[in-house]
């Protein structure tokens, strides 16, 4: 079942990036290009529009790109280039891969990636959707949001573990995921906060579950929260 998603979740991908790269495009000529059946691409497709990725446009209704893309990327530029080398400085530290996440829209989105060294480590991709509610990176920013906006990423009021969980992050600093989003993988994530003590952002440390049990954590911690808070508004 695990093998399906990735394939599920690559197909898609090649499917957005041919889009980008050749629109206004139809779907027999999608189809070509990344040389898998019509059926699949259309179901890869439908997964994009519906998320606002792509839309129908032009002569015949061929695919094209929206707006977006260009809208996150312009909105999150300044954000990038001002968190790109303390990630690169966490990463070297700790020799693990260090994640940005932003909020967007009701989800929690991988927005940059700077890689561990190691010949065994977890890293997602960019664009990657974070489960909001049982991620690290998730309970970092959603313990800093108003609660009027909570429902946008959960669907609902917290319930009383997730409740829990925002009020440890307010607390100590950081949230933990302890193989909750990936079997085999964990991570501690701290939140990026405006002025306001609003979060826009989170950083996490993402490794494999047996180079960070809990003792390490706590000392992942700290090192997250310490980038973090250099990276916010004062």
């Amino acid at each position: 079942m695990a093998v399906k998603q990735v394939q599920s979740a690559a197909r898609v991908l090649a499917v957005f990036e041919a889009v980008a790269q050749h629109q206004p495009i139809g779907v027999s000529a999608l189809a070509r290009l990344v040389g898998d059946d019509k059926s699949a691409v259309q179901r890869a497709l439908m997964t994009l529009a519906e998320s606002g990725w792509i839309e129908r446009g032009g002569i015949g209704g061929h695919w094209e790109v929206t707006s977006r893309v260009l809208v996150m990327v312009q909105r999150r530029s300044g954000l990038l280039e001002r968190t790109r080398a303390s990630l690169e400085a966490l990463r070297d530290e700790t020799d693990e891969t260090v994640i940005l996440n932003v909020p967007d829209e009701g989800q929690i989105l991988v927005l940059d990636v700077v890689e561990s060294n190691q010949l065994v480590r977890t890293s997602p991709a960019i664009g990657f959707a974070v489960p909001a509610s049982t991620s690290a990176a998730g309970h970092a920013i959603l313990a800093y949001l108003p609660t009027n906006e909570l429902a946008l990423y959960i669907a609902g009021s917290p319930d009383e573990r997730l409740t829990k969980r925002l009020a440890e992050v307010r607390r100590r600093g950081w949230g933990i995921n302890a193989g909750d989003v990936t079997p085999g993988a964990r991570a501690v994530g701290a939140p990026i906060l405006d002025a306001e003590q609003r979060a826009i952002a989170s950083i996490t440390i993402s490794a494999p579950a047996d180079r960070m049990p809990q003792e390490v954590q706590n000392v992942l911690g700290p090192l997250v929260v310490a980038t973090a808070r250099r990276l916010s508004s004062h």
